[in-house]
């Protein structure tokens, strides 16, 4: 498989040279690019976090955590004593940072149900509900949010499964097959739990704005 700095290479400049196509289309301002790029980059990095000893799970967690505690101070702010809101978020940073980053770890199983393309698409449609529902952003923006994620996502599967192929002794290494899947039919209970979250999300999030005319 490919290593950390080979992916965030690849998916960024896989990114860029899609951001760059889809700005002379006219999709979005050519002021938007560095945020499609990073989503794009962001999703080459994701399927690894199913890797125990990974950047990306604890980038993701670090970022989590983070998160979490922000909305935390936003929500306490006007309701609590300021030492009580510090005490709140930074038990919510640690939190979400070691007692559900060690659960994470005991449910996944690298290149299991996470390293799948319905894996893609339930975090692609996690990226379209954010930027619809939290952020505001229009339906278009958001689903292009979602679909630079996914891309990056793909590209990653993509490497890894080419990274299966000896090309020098042009034969198939033992790990060829795992990389890039529709699904995990190994991990059945979590692929039934992604594909009815990815229903559900696909249910809530707005319509998908472009048709194939839109991308010739």
């Amino acid at each position: 498989m490919a290593n950390f700095n080979t992916h965030l290479f690849v998916a960024a400049s896989a990114s860029g040279i899609a951001a760059l196509t889809a700005s002379n289309k006219e999709f979005f301002d050519l002021l938007d690019m560095p945020w499609f790029i990073f989503l794009g980059t962001i999703g080459g990095l994701l399927p690894d976090i199913d890797s125990d000893s990974s950047k990306p799970l604890h980038i993701l967690f670090n970022a989590l955590a983070t998160f979490t505690t922000i909305l935390v101070i936003l929500a306490f702010k006007d309701q609590c004593l300021i030492q009580h809101v510090f005490i709140i978020s930074v038990a919510a940073f640690l939190t979400v940072r070691y007692p559900v980053l060690a659960v994470f770890k005991v449910m996944t199983v690298h290149r299991g149900a996470f390293h799948s393309v319905l894996c893609a698409a339930l975090f692609t449609l996690i990226t379209v509900a954010i930027n619809f529902h939290v952020f505001t952003n229009s339906s278009q923006f958001s689903w292009l949010s979602g679909l630079f994620l996914g891309f990056g996502f793909i590209v990653h599967l993509l490497l890894d499964e080419l990274y299966g192929v000896n090309l020098a002794g042009v034969q198939l290494k033992s790990s060829f097959g795992s990389a890039f899947k529709l699904f995990s039919w190994r991990y059945k209970g979590a692929s039934l739990a992604m594909l009815m979250m990815t229903a559900a999300l696909y249910y809530l999030n707005p319509a998908y704005p472009y048709s194939i005319k839109h991308w010739l």
